[in-house]
Formats: C-alpha cells, sequence, structure tokens
C-alpha cells in the first residue's frame, strides 16, 4: 500500500525523543480541535468563580484578588472541570491575545462566560497544551493568524476558531504522558524554588519590620546583643545625612568601548547622554513607584531619578530603611497623571538613625545576607527556566523538520 505523500510530508520528529519512541513514526499536523473539545455546561451552582493569572494558573479570585469581580448572577459562568484547558481572551502583559492555562484544581470551578473552556482528550495532552502556550512566542504565532481586532482594540476570536489552526502534537497517548512527566517534573523545581523566594523575601520583609523602629518608637523590636544597651535611635531625615543630586553629565570619562558596568549586574549599558555617577549611591525613582536601587561603581543615571551619595552614616543602612519605609514617599507625592516625587518630599524624608555606626552596619549586613540567599536562588530559578525553555525546544519539533 502506497503512503500518502501529503501525511508523509507532514510528519516531524522531534529533536529529543524518549527512547521507546526511537522508530516510531512522526508527528502529524492536526487541528487543535483534534485534541481538544469545546466543554459548554454552565454553573453548577455550587463551584466558586475562578480568575485565570499569567504567574499563577487557575485561581479562586477571592483568595488571590482579595474580593470577588463575578456578577451578582452567575449562573451564565462556565464550568471548568479538572484538567480542562481555558482560553481568556483577553490580553495579558507579552501576551496580547489572552493566555491558555490547564486547570490543576482537583474539583470543578466557574469561569466568566467570556473565556473559552475546553475538555483535552486526557489530562497529559492538556498539560502538553498548557506548557507549550506559556511562552508568549508560541502562543502569539499561533493566535495571531486568527484574531480579528473590533471596537476599542478587543479580540474577536471563536471558540471554534480558537480550536482551527494546526499544531504539532504526539497522537500516542503513553508519549504524551511521558512528555507531560517530564515536563511537570521541572515545573515542581520551578514551583519549589518560587516557593523559596517567596519565603525568603517574606523573611526579609519580617526582619525589616522588627529591625526598623515601628512608628512612634525610637527603638527596634529586635536588637543585637551587643546593642542592647547602646540607647535611642536618633531622629533625622535624608538630606541631613547625604547629598542628593540629579548628576552631571560627564558621559566620556572613564567609558572604555562605549560601555561602563553596573554594579549589581553582569550586564553593560551602552554609554549615552544621561547622567552618570562613579561612587556609592542610592538611586530612587522620580515618578512612578519610588523603589529604590544601591550602586557602587559607574552606574547611569536617568534625569527623572535622584541619587543619594556622600553620606555621614552607612549607605547601605539607609538603603534598606528607605527600602522598608518606601511607602512614605508614596503617600507624600504628588499626584498627577503619575505619582512624581519632588526633592523637598525626598529631602524631607524622616528616619531613625543608630547612634553607632556598627549597629547600622549590622543590621545591613543581615539583610545584605538575605539578599544574597534571594539573588542565589533568582539564579537557580532563571537557570532552571532556561533548561525547561531548551527542552521544549527540543521536545517539541519545528514545523520544517520534517521526516523524509
Amino acid at each position: 500500500m502506497k503512503t500518502n505523500e501529503k501525511d508523509t510530508k507532514q510528519r516531524v520528529v522531534p529533536a529529543l525523543r524518549f527512547p521507546e519512541f526511537h522508530g516510531s513514526k512522526g508527528w502529524d499536523l492536526k487541528p487543535l480541535s483534534a485534541y481538544l473539545t469545546e466543554y459548554r455546561q454552565k454553573s453548577d451552582g455550587k463551584s466558586k468563580v475562578h480568575s485565570v493569572s499569567l504567574s499563577k494558573g487557575i485561581v479562586n479570585q477571592k483568595e488571590y484578588l482579595g474580593r470577588s469581580f463575578s456578577a451578582d448572577d452567575t449562573s451564565h459562568y462556565k464550568l471548568v472541570k479538572p484538567y480542562d484547558i481555558v482560553y481568556t481572551k483577553s490580553p495579558t502583559g507579552d501576551f496580547p491575545y489572552g493566555i491558555v492555562k490547564q486547570n490543576f484544581n482537583p474539583y470543578n470551578v466557574i469561569v466568566s462566560p467570556l473565556y473559552g473552556v475546553f475538555t483535552p482528550n486526557n489530562q497529559y495532552i492538556g498539560y502538553i497544551i498548557h506548557s507549550i502556550f506559556e511562552s508568549a512566542i508560541r502562543l502569539n504565532n499561533y493566535l495571531s493568524p486568527l484574531i480579528q481586532k473590533g471596537a476599542k482594540n478587543t479580540i474577536q476570536i471563536s471558540n471554534d476558531t480558537f480550536i482551527s489552526k494546526e499544531i504539532l502534537l504526539p497522537d500516542n497517548e503513553d508519549e504524551q504522558r511521558k512528555i507531560a512527566d517530564c515536563l511537570s517534573s521541572i515545573d515542581a523545581l520551578i514551583k519549589a524554588a518560587e516557593n523559596k523566594i517567596d519565603e525568603l523575601k517574606a523573611h526579609k520583609k519580617g526582619l525589616m519590620q522588627q529591625l526598623f523602629p515601628a512608628e512612634g518608637e525610637t527603638v527596634p523590636d529586635l536588637r543585637f546583643p551587643e546593642f542592647q544597651n547602646a540607647g535611642e535611635w536618633k531622629q533625622t531625615t535624608i538630606g541631613a545625612i547625604c547629598r542628593i543630586s540629579n548628576g552631571k553629565s560627564n558621559v566620556q570619562d572613564n567609558v572604555q568601548n562605549g560601555e561602563y558596568p553596573l554594579f549589581d549586574r553582569s550586564e553593560t549599558v551602552k554609554a549615552s547622554n544621561k547622567f552618570l555617577f562613579d561612587c556609592e549611591a542610592i538611586i530612587i525613582p522620580g515618578e512612578g513607584r519610588f523603589i529604590p536601587k544601591h550602586y557602587i561603581g559607574r552606574f547611569d543615571l536617568h534625569q527623572r531619578a535622584y541619587a543619594l551619595k556622600d553620606f555621614t552614616c552607612h549607605a547601605l543602612f539607609v538603603y534598606y530603611y528607605i527600602t522598608a519605609f518606601s511607602f512614605i514617599l508614596t503617600q507624600k507625592a504628588v499626584r498627577s497623571t503619575v505619582l512624581s516625587l519632588r526633592m523637598p518630599i525626598l529631602e524631607a524624608f524622616p528616619l531613625l538613625l543608630p547612634n553607632n555606626i556598627q549597629e547600622q552596619q549590622k543590621i545591613a549586613d543581615c539583610l545584605s545576607s538575605v539578599d544574597d540567599l534571594i539573588a542565589v536562588q533568582t539564579n537557580h530559578l532563571e537557570a532552571l527556566r532556561n533548561h525547561k525553555k531548551g527542552l521544549m525546544q527540543q521536545l517539541f519539533p519545528n514545523v520544517n523538520n520534517r521526516e523524509e
């Protein structure tokens, strides 16, 4: 029997395949509808309203967002079973055409009637589809030819259209299971790393609350033993303990090959006509979110930011103090189209300062050690994500790599 020439050309073999599937036929281009079926059931009257988050997946609205944004009558909301796939049809960050997530909750939930809900042939192919569409590039490439933009830039795509386009996926359920198990094991490691970072950040936040005096107090709740009898902290302001500047335009000084290094990054940035410093400084944005950054060495400063330098106390201590109480800057900022931080507001920023610079050093060292742990875990997380990205590129073939 002669093999259909069209089918042969469409078969594709992944670069990386599990040993037991070596020699098996390649994957075929098929519409997504071969793997997903629209699930049209409405609310069962008892399942809770969930949202679809880019980072957290399908989550309870009240638990994740603090309150429900659903309509008073949710009887027309769509039911989502465990392992179902949900397509949001609403732009989010790098996903201008919406996001796609699998329901990992072990129970039914309900979601907005605007979403598409689809039941996969099995949980494994559902996980694979979820993993493929975690990539903004893959999802955008899949959806861009299908999307029509309506009035006010709204996304127009039917559920039937969403599953109409061809995609390369394995048909063998055993191979589907193997791939899904592999990806889920990496995702578990990624999740553990994310949780560790969250725990460290929460620990750091708790430390700052204890190491710095609470409002109305002049000593912290937690003090190192050698400073128990060191007395109260003194009240001062940012303007009294450092110089605040917008920088100076000496951009050509000591710039090698048009680049200069930043303190806390391995990368370099191109020299420009922006302001440069060559010292230890705390940088605070002039508008938006006033989260400080600490730099040592040569760095670039945008003119809508402030550099705090030439400290009469321990600079890193001040950095952590401002970080802990940055909400004060937000409260006092000028409110217009964006929050704007004026120089007098920054100069008057209040802070309490230990009289002994050794105590300032001890607090800064304690918090920076936690930051070091966070940095290690962040690098570990990035390595895991890159590993998964590379694995995905090998596990899922390019359509051009056809079997001969």
